[in-house]
């Protein structure tokens, strides 16, 4: 914006102000004196530009940017603790609150899921977290303990929000507003879950149920009358509720909502992830009555994506010192690198189509492959198109 606002143009518009019967050559009293004075106003202009860019959401720096979206009421994502499982024995040794180390990491036993099983929780905040499995040494004796493994995430950990997604969010905030468990208020809250990394919102996804088809019926009546006193109290209790809505018309589809969620590294999320975003949105033991951030009367389903395997057969012509021996790992790489770029459109796609083309240019890039041919997915020759709900995963390719 003040590009041609620079030290010379400054200088010489300040010099041509002086009577032409001053000297004004460089080292004379006159330049002297205003040529610290150009230089000021220069680093002036550079400020002002600055201030300028700042204010506005495209070009503000992280700092300005953060402060410009607490005016929308949004924040950056803070890092996250990865969720782990921790497998120790014998299974009657409890561990929890003991605190282990793997590699340069330390985690800590937070929960019992089974006897020998439990959530481990990684010390340090971040993607790092989600990186190593293995063998726990204890950083303080446990007496009894004979092995400890880590051996799969349960909850991704996340890196603290990059800018750029901030920004983006921030223009999201003018488009879509986020509302009393609109679309886009599921979506939002959500995804701002730790260990979400995308999330489906299906309306009214028990649709395919007749509401007048759960009204009893005479046979029906007769049936809970003979059996209602012989049943055992928590039996009855759910079996008087049931009927006595049914009855009196109370079940419907209204209100049902699915949320089908992918983790933050979107792939198929673990049940305890399933669990954890269950209980947030809409805790099964108090379905439907706002306990959380649905709203009153939402009956909210959370489940995950189906992974579908992906088997790649093809022909390659290889270059010399090249074969499937020596390139097998960067093949596997290459192909599992585009199903993991496919996954995350998944939240806007109807339905993710793995492409035998896009599997063939990739793959004609790895050098010392020539050329490729007849290549099928999961034993045909032609594109793989998922489900709605279905993810593509990875599961091997040869010739």
């Amino acid at each position: 914006m003040f590009e041609h606002e620079t030290y010379e143009n400054i200088l010489k518009r300040m010099l041509n102000r002086v009577s032409p019967k001053m000297d004004k050559r460089e080292g004379s009293v006159i330049w002297d004196t205003h040529s610290p004075t150009a230089i000021e106003l220069k680093i002036l202009y550079d400020e002002l530009e600055n201030i300028i860019k700042e204010a506005y959401g495209d070009t503000a720096s992280r700092q300005f940017l953060v402060l410009r979206c607490k005016e929308r009421g949004l924040y950056p994502e803070p890092a996250t603790n990865a969720i782990l499982k921790g497998v120790f024995t014998p299974t009657t040794v409890d561990v929890t609150g003991k605190r282990f180390n793997l590699n340069e990491l330390n985690y800590v036993v937070t929960e019992k899921i089974s006897d020998g099983v439990y959530q481990v929780q990684c010390e340090t905040a971040g993607v790092i977290g989600n990186q190593y499995f293995g063998t726990l040494i204890p950083i303080e004796y446990v007496a009894g303990l004979e092995t400890a493994e880590l051996t799969e995430i349960l909850i991704p950990g996340e890196d603290e929000e990059d800018t750029e997604v901030l920004r983006q969010r921030y223009f999201d905030s003018f488009n879509d507003r986020a509302y009393g468990g609109n679309r886009k208020d599921y979506i939002t809250k959500t995804n701002a879950i730790a260990g979400v990394g995308a999330t489906k919102v299906t309306r009214v996804w028990n649709s395919d149920i007749i509401p007048a088809d759960m009204i009893p019926t005479a046979a029906v009546t007769t049936w809970y009358e003979s059996v209602k006193d012989s049943l055992s109290a928590d039996v009855k209790l759910w079996l008087d509720t049931v009927y006595m809505a049914a009855l009196h018309k109370k079940l419907t589809t209204g209100g049902t909502v699915l949320i089908t969620i992918l983790d933050s590294d979107y792939n198929v999320p673990s049940a305890t992830l399933i669990n954890t975003v269950q209980t947030e949105l809409d805790p099964e033991q108090n379905a439907g009555e706002g306990f959380g951030i649905a709203p009153i009367g939402h009956v909210v389903t959370v489940s995950g994506a189906t992974a579908v395997n992906i088997v790649i057969k093809t022909n390659i012509t290889f270059d010399t010192g090249y074969s499937w021996s020596n390139l097998q790992s960067t093949i596997n790489e290459v192909i599992s690198d585009y199903l993991a770029d496919l996954r995350e459109t998944w939240a806007n796609s109807n339905a993710l189509i793995v492409r035998i083309s896009q599997i063939e240019s990739r793959l004609l890039n790895v050098t010392g492959i020539i050329d490729i041919y007849d290549t099928a997915i999961n034993g045909t020759k032609a594109n793989y198109t998922c489900g709605k709900y279905q993810v593509p995963i990875f599961g091997g390719a040869s010739s």
